[in-house]
C-alpha cells in the first residue's frame, strides 16, 4: 500500500515540474551602444542580459522626429544579434556574433532582437 502511494506522489511530483513554464530565454552578457545625450554629448547605452526573440526599441533613439539614432553596437552577449535602422525591428538589418559582434559609428541603430 505504502509502495502505490509514494509511485503515486512521484508520478504527482513528475507531472507537476513537467507541466510548470520555463523561463524566457535570454542572452546573457552586454549590448552597448552610442546615442547623442540631450546636451549633445555621446553616451553609452547598456542592456545587461536582453530578453530573447522580442524586439527592443533601444529607449533613447525610439523616436526617429525626436533623435539621431545610435551607433557603434557592441554585441558582448551568448546570442546573435540582429540590429535594425528603424524602431519596433524594421528597416534596413545587420547581424552581430555572439561576444565579439561590433558595427562602426556608420552602423545606425534603432532596435535589436537576440537570438535567445
Amino acid at each position: 500500500m505504502r509502495l502505490r502511494h509514494a509511485a503515486l506522489a512521484a508520478f504527482g511530483a513528475l507531472t507537476l515540474v513537467l507541466t510548470i513554464p520555463t523561463s524566457a530565454s535570454a542572452a546573457i552578457g552586454e549590448f552597448q551602444y552610442t546615442y547623442v545625450g540631450l546636451d549633445g554629448s555621446p553616451k553609452i547605452g547598456i542592456m545587461l542580459d536582453p530578453a530573447g526573440q522580442e524586439c527592443i526599441t533601444l529607449p533613447e533613439v525610439a523616436d526617429p522626429n525626436a533623435s539621431e539614432p545610435a551607433h557603434s553596437p557592441r554585441n558582448r552577449t551568448t546570442a546573435t544579434a540582429t540590429v535594425f535602422t528603424e524602431p519596433e525591428c524594421e528597416g534596413d538589418y545587420f547581424t552581430l556574433r555572439p561576444l565579439t559582434g561590433y558595427g562602426t559609428a556608420n552602423m545606425k541603430v534603432r532596435s535589436v532582437v537576440f537570438s535567445s
